[in-house]
């Protein structure tokens, strides 16, 4: 597509991993390895491309785990491990990708991790590694760089590293001069801490940016900068919103958690998560309508070994991930 280089792998770009913190899988004890673990697992760049006049670099916070029956709702065990390994407690390997978007004016940030305010207990159950500003550090990206950060929605998982703790204890915001926009209605649900979901949010990941202003509340779609936009898909949150890129005739959709990784791509495979799953499945049609035919590169927020793809039909005409094309 015009303005877009083809989609690429860090490995071969930039020697992706070269200064990558965490073990690698193969110096651990196979014991201790995740089954889906690779020898690139590790690594904190995910990936990088372009869209249009947009750098974009894929991030991490490290890996972590969930109950791979959570993670597919419904789906048999049998099936959906066909596509996600799952280890002895019956965990499948997950990303928290954070995309860098830098068009060499500002540089904008979509998601930020789990970050490093879970107690021992959840470090341990969700194996959560809070390396995002290494990975920052490791892509040579200041975090007080940073313009604008995006939160899809504010589950812990999504919006952990929006703040951190300083030397004082005080929570503060990680990225200092970036002015934070999420939707108002994710902020009021959270505050609400229902029975069914109010352990997905943390209060000190939002909060503290809402007392200071730093944080922007937003009703449903708008646009943030020139080429931004924010658009809803509803079902996994009521308010759960996708990020659109274009510029230049290129266009990529960070989707977030209505198809958090590449494995849920069918209609119907949803997470135990999701609070409306029926409308999740509309919500899913609706964004392939558009995605499919026009192109889109799509941003998965929770693929760690797949950060972004572009999808096809089969020939019965159910979305899956599209065999690269060689450049033009």
């Amino acid at each position: 597509m015009t303005g877009e280089r083809p989609v690429t792998d860090l490995r071969s770009e930039i020697g992706l991993g070269s200064h990558a913190p965490a073990q690698p899988a193969a110096e651990r004890h196979p014991a201790e390895r995740h089954p889906a673990e690779r020898p690139d697992t590790s690594n904190l760049m995910r990936g990088r491309t372009r869209v249009g006049a947009w750098d974009v670099t894929v991030l991490t916070d490290g890996f972590f785990f969930l109950d791979g029956g959570a993670m597919f709702g419904v789906i048999p065990k049998p099936l959906w491990e066909k596509r996600s390994a799952a280890d002895a407690k019956n965990r499948i390997l997950l990303g928290t990708n954070t995309v860098v978007l830098r068009d060499g004016k500002q540089t904008i940030v979509i998601e930020t991790g789990i970050g490093d305010k879970l107690t021992e207990k959840q470090r341990d159950i969700y194996g959560a590694k809070a390396l995002l500003p290494q990975a920052f550090a490791e892509a040579g990206i200041a975090l007080d760089s940073v313009d604008i950060v995006l939160n899809s929605h504010l589950h812990f998982d999504h919006s952990g590293w929006n703040t951190r703790r300083d030397a004082g204890g005080r929570v503060v915001a990680t990225f200092p001069r970036a002015r934070y926009f999420t939707q108002r209605g994710e902020v009021e649900d959270g505050r609400k801490q229902r029975e069914r979901d109010g352990v997905s949010y943390m209060a000190d990941n939002y909060e503290p940016l809402i007392a200071t202003g730093q944080m922007t509340l937003l009703d449903g779609a708008a646009e943030i900068a020139p080429g931004i936009r924010v658009e809803l898909f509803p079902g996994h949150t009521p308010q759960v919103q996708a990020v659109h890129i274009e510029s230049e005739g290129a266009h990529a959709c960070y989707i977030s958690d209505l198809i958090p990784t590449s494995a849920h791509l069918d209609l119907t495979w949803g997470m135990g998560y999701d609070l409306d799953p029926l409308r999740v499945i509309e919500e899913r049609k609706r964004f392939y309508a558009r995605a499919i035919p026009e192109n889109w590169l799509v941003l998965f927020t929770h693929d760690h070994h797949t950060p972004f793809a572009r999808l096809a039909r089969d020939d019965r005409g159910r979305p899956i991930l599209r065999k690269p094309q060689p450049p033009d």
